[in-house]
C-alpha cells in the first residue's frame, strides 16, 4: 500500500528525493527504449540496415527498469493481492496478518539479493555480444561491459523492493501499536480510497 507517501500528497524528504530520482531514471529508461526502436525502424526500412544492437540494449534497459520500479510499485499498492481471506477478519486482525505476511516474503527476498549477487557474479567473463561489437567497431576496441552487471539488476530490485517492505512493515507496526487507521483498512477494490 502506499504507505509511505505524506498524507498531503506531497513528496518530501529522502523518501521524495528516492521516488523522484528512481522517476527519472525510469523515464530516461523509458524515452531511450522509443529513442532505439524508433531508430531501429528508420534504419530498417528506409535505410535497408540493421542496427544490431538495438535489441539487446533495450532488452537490458527493459530489465533495469523493471526491477528498478519493484520498490515504487509495491508502495503505490499495484502489486496483486488476494485480499479474500483477509477481508474477512476483524480490522485488527487483518493488520496483523498482514505484518505476518510480510516476514516470509522478506526471507526470499534476502534470499533472492544473496543468491542472485551470486549467480550475476559467475558472469564477470562474459560480455555483452552486440553492444561489444558495435562499440569495437566503433572506436577500435570493444567495450568489455560484463553481463555481471544485467544479472545484477535481480539483486538491486530486490534489496529496494526488501526496503519498501521493511519501512511498510514498520509503519504498519506503529499504527497497529497506536491504534491509528491503517490505510489499506479503507482501500476500495480500485485500489482508490474509499
Amino acid at each position: 500500500m502506499d504507505t509511505t507517501e505524506p498524507r498531503s500528497g506531497r513528496s518530501g524528504g529522502i523518501a521524495g528525493l528516492y521516488r523522484g530520482l528512481i522517476r527519472f531514471i525510469a523515464g530516461t529508461m523509458m524515452t531511450a527504449i522509443v529513442a532505439i526502436m524508433v531508430a531501429q525502424v528508420v534504419a530498417r526500412y528506409v535505410f535497408g540496415s540493421s542496427l544490431i544492437w538495438a535489441e539487446e540494449l533495450c532488452r537490458y534497459i527493459l530489465v533495469w527498469m523493471t526491477f528498478l520500479l519493484l520498490g515504487l510499485s509495491y508502495q503505490k499498492g499495484e502489486f496483486v493481492t488476494l485480499e479474500m481471506f483477509p477481508g474477512a477478519l476483524p480490522v485488527t486482525m487483518r493488520r496483523i496478518l498482514r505484518i505476518v505476511m510480510a516476514l516470509p516474503v522478506l526471507v526470499f527476498l534476502a534470499i533472492v539479493i544473496w543468491t542472485g549477487w551470486i549467480y550475476a557474479s559467475r558472469f564477470d567473463t562474459q560480455t555483452t555480444p552486440a553492444l561489444d561489437f558495435i562499440w569495437g567497431s566503433l572506436f577500435g576496441h570493444p567495450l568489455h561491459l560484463s553481463i555481471r552487471w544485467i544479472y545484477v539488476s535481480v539483486s538491486v530490485g530486490a534489496a529496494l523492493l526488501f526496503l519498501h517492505i521493511l519501512v511498510d512493515l514498520a509503519l504498519r507496526f506503529r499504527r497497529l501499536l497506536r491504534r491509528e487507521p491503517d490505510r489499506a483498512d479503507v482501500m476500495g477494490t480500485s485500489g482508490e480510497i474509499a
